[in-house]
């Protein structure tokens, strides 16, 4: 009882994290504010997350679970259907998408917390990118390109749409977009 207690205030915590940071960016991001929209002190969050940067990687993590359904989806576990489901999803949670691409952006600063994350979370996203267009295509694309090859292309895209869809939503429509570029790759759309 207690543990599931213990996970029902993490779960809480983190949501709260997100929102903090949606709202102010991780920067501007206080473990005060965290607890306080918690109803804890910040003695009693560092009981869950001892750091700033622990908090902020278990957000990631947990955005990262959202996206792949809870499944722990492996790296080769990705489908291009799928892909274009979770580009509709994302879609529907432009706060999360917007969280998500403000932490992007900072971490590719040498000292923040999340660069290690998110270079370690690219790596394995180019994995399952190459597996799934491997699946979809074999050794080759139609355009030539091997699966490696293609693969930062493809996560460039999916990426790159959020940017422009964020900026201008009105102009972009992210789902469509990528279903344009599944095309390009020689996918026929879907009915």
């Amino acid at each position: 009882m207690a543990r599931a207690r213990s996970e029902e205030r993490r779960a809480e915590i983190l949501r709260a994290a997100l929102e903090v940071i949606a709202e102010r960016g991780y920067r501007g991001a206080s473990l005060g504010a965290v607890a306080e929209r918690v109803g804890l002190t910040q003695q009693g969050l560092l009981h869950y997350f001892p750091t700033k940067e622990a908090l902020l990687v278990a957000v990631l993590e947990e955005r990262d679970q959202w996206d792949t359904g809870g499944s722990g989806r492996s790296a080769g576990a990705w489908r291009l259907d799928l892909l274009d489901s979770l580009v509709e999803y994302n879609a529907m949670r432009p706060g999360i998408v917007q969280t998500f691409s403000a932490l992007l952006g900072e971490s590719v600063t040498e000292e923040h917390p999340a660069r290690q994350f998110f270079t370690h979370r690219y790596a394995q996203v180019r994995e399952g990118m190459a597996a799934a267009l491997r699946a979809e295509y074999g050794e080759a694309l139609p355009g030539g390109l091997t699966p490696e090859q293609a693969a930062p292309l493809l996560v460039a895209v999916m990426d790159g749409l959020q940017y422009q869809w964020l900026l201008d939503p009105g102009s972009v429509d992210m789902p469509a977009a990528f279903r344009d570029f599944l095309t390009l790759l020689g996918r026929p759309p879907a009915p």
